[in-house]
């Protein structure tokens, strides 16, 4: 095995941990109608790195695992961030439209599950959960636009595209 995919692999498990403990630390506000699931906000990371698409998704599955909503949350949940980290790393032309994807997928997909689940009205949940995701991207995308401006940090996660982003 060579190095650069024993790196991938750690890399993408370091995401995974990452994701979950942040998750699970904020356990009260990541799950539920009204959410804001701070780990999400590492969702960006793929605009950078399109591999770590793997360890977000890892992340989110480990996180639903705990989920009181049970294997919907396991499977509709991991699937919003599956498809909104593919979008933010294969069709994204700017950080800002990054943002957008991870917001409309967990708004529908998430809204959709707590419809038929606890059979909540469809699109205030679609609006909860859209704020609650915007809130947690929006928080990502200013985390990025600050440390853009220090030298070396994308060298930190060894980021292979966009390196002159602007937004």
């Amino acid at each position: 095995m060579s190095d650069n995919v024993v790196y991938k692999i750690v890399s993408n498990a370091t995401i995974a941990a990452i994701y979950f403990v942040i998750t699970y630390l904020s356990t009260p506000i990541a799950f539920g109608q009204i959410q804001i699931r701070i780990a999400e906000a590492m969702i960006l990371l793929c605009f950078f790195r399109r591999d770590y698409w793997i360890g977000l998704t890892l992340g989110c599955l480990l996180s639903n695992l705990t989920s009181p909503l049970g294997w919907p949350d396991i499977v509709f949940g991991t699937s919003a961030t599956l498809i909104s980290s593919l979008l933010v790393a294969y069709a994204s032309p700017c950080l800002l439209i990054g943002v957008i994807y991870p917001v409309v997928a967990n708004a529908f997909v998430v809204g959709a599950e707590l419809y038929f689940i606890q059979e909540l009205p469809f699109w205030i949940n679609v609006a909860y959960v859209g704020v609650g995701e915007l809130i947690a991207v929006s928080l990502g995308y200013a985390f990025f636009m600050i440390m853009k401006k220090r030298k070396g940090f994308l060298a930190v996660f060894k980021a292979d595209r966009h390196l002159d982003f602007k937004f």
